[in-house]
């Protein structure tokens, strides 16, 4: 879910990784270009990572949990949390300021990018209304750049990348933070062996280099039930205005 210019290498290894520990006798490279819920949803899928929303919404009796990757975002093991970010220049300085602003979310179906977002606006009384779909997390980061947008939310890790990484992202600053969630698990068909899978990801995330490591910002892997996934509020679905 975190594929980027800058951290594709370092997926691809990880994937490599987990192969050999898998001592698999046919590998194969990560499929990029593929609609996620063909593969998400094949009785074949190996290994992937989807994100709490589509878990608890669509998938969680169609897949096996096999663990929840730790980012170490300062939250508790295996959780994140998004912020919401605006333009540096813009004066309001309170979350409810923008309560009829133009509200970017990457997708309908994100938890980072509307779940969490609305769910925490909901505890401050309002509900974005006006809202922008931008396909993506750097795509709302941007929209809220160029004046698209007044507002997005973004997953923290995300937001860490687009620091280091993207330009644009000096033009923003964080608002407010939402509250922690179970962050995007691995998951698999219901015909592997998810037990088998854990302790071969443990292995490979231990075998990759500390550099690949520090790229990909994973630190480990948690087990987290999916009771604790389903338990996560779902808001209504956005209306474009």
């Amino acid at each position: 879910m975190y594929d980027r210019a800058e951290t594709r290498a370092a997926n691809d290894r990880l994937w490599e990784a987990l192969q050999a520990a898998l001592r698999l006798t046919k590998t194969s490279a990560l499929l990029r270009d593929e609609d996620p819920w063909a593969h998400w949803t094949s009785d074949s899928l190996v290994f992937s990572q989807t994100c709490g929303f589509p878990y608890r919404a669509k998938l969680h009796d169609k897949v096996q949990l096999i663990a929840t990757p730790d980012y170490d975002l300062g939250c508790a093991p295996g959780h994140y949390f998004s912020v919401f970010v605006v333009r540096k220049d813009d004066p309001r300085s309170d979350l409810v300021d923008f309560e009829d602003a133009v509200f970017g979310y990457n997708d309908a179906m994100s938890q980072s990018g509307w779940a969490a977002p609305q769910t925490t606006a909901k505890s401050h009384g309002f509900q974005f209304k006006r809202v922008s779909e931008t396909g993506s997390h750097i795509g709302s980061a941007k929209a809220v750049a160029d004046g698209t947008v007044d507002i997005a939310a973004l997953d923290a890790l995300s937001w860490d990348m687009m620091r280091e990484w993207d330009g644009f992202a000096a033009n923003l600053r964080v608002l407010a933070k939402t509250a922690e969630t179970p962050t995007l698990p691995f998951i698999t068909s219901l015909t592997q062996d998810a037990e088998v899978l854990r302790a071969a990801l443990e292995a490979a995330v231990s075998q990759i280099s500390v550099k690949d490591r520090a790229i990909l910002r994973l630190t480990g892997i948690v087990q987290i039930p999916s009771s604790a996934y389903l338990a996560v509020p779902t808001p209504d679905c956005p209306k474009e205005t």
